[in-house]
């Protein structure tokens, strides 16, 4: 049991203070101002707990990693993709916005495949794969987990606040402004992982 409280504890406190300020957490701040809170929690969890699962695996299981700088470049490619989309922007009807309000299935795919792509090979999944070598598993799992979840609540509580106070066209451009940040990190985190 100490040794799985010491991997909790390790791992939160480790993936809590690598995602301040990660490109994940500005994803979480973007989707906060777009969606209800609750889905995009849903749709981070979902992403963070499969992600940190295959880590704990290829840490524990193979010391191995993979191909992360291929995987970086795809995602940062599909970020400024979400990027030119999001400014394009959309029209919704009156009943098109009361159902998108209503609907939570939508937004927690979106969250958890944007999520799940940029976790990919990301330095919280790097630093999961290395915890787990050294303090097992489910602890590791659960703690990284947990924390990157505590990191992005914060920002998604961040995100509602100013959702609340801004126009819609400037979280449009703000949107697709750290889409394209987004997009622009992964793909030089790719560039200098290949090169």
């Amino acid at each position: 049991m100490e040794g799985f409280l010491v991997a909790l504890v390790i791992s939160f406190g480790v993936i809590f203070v690598a995602e301040l300020g990660d490109k994940s957490q500005l994803m979480a701040l973007t989707f906060a101002t777009r969606f209800r809170p609750l889905p995009v929690l849903i749709g981070i969890t979902i992403a963070t707990a499969i992600v940190h699962l295959a880590s704990v695996a290829i840490g524990v299981g193979l010391n191995a990693a993979l191909p992360t700088g291929w995987i970086s470049l795809v995602a940062g490619l599909a970020f400024l993709g979400f990027g030119a989309w999001t400014l394009r922007g959309d029209k919704l009807t009156e009943e098109e916005k009361r159902k998108a309000e209503r609907s939570t299935k939508s937004a927690i795919v979106a969250v958890g495949v944007a999520f799940f792509l940029a976790e990919l090979g990301d330095k919280t999944m790097l630093a999961t794969i290395t915890l787990a070598t050294k303090y097992g598993w489910f602890g590791t799992w659960l703690g990284s987990t947990l924390g990157m979840v505590a990191a992005d609540a914060l920002a998604i509580l961040v995100g509602r606040m100013l959702g609340r106070r801004l126009p819609e066209r400037t979280i449009r451009y703000g949107a697709a402004v750290l889409f394209a940040i987004c997009g622009l990190w992964l793909i030089f985190e790719a560039i200098a992982e290949l090169t």
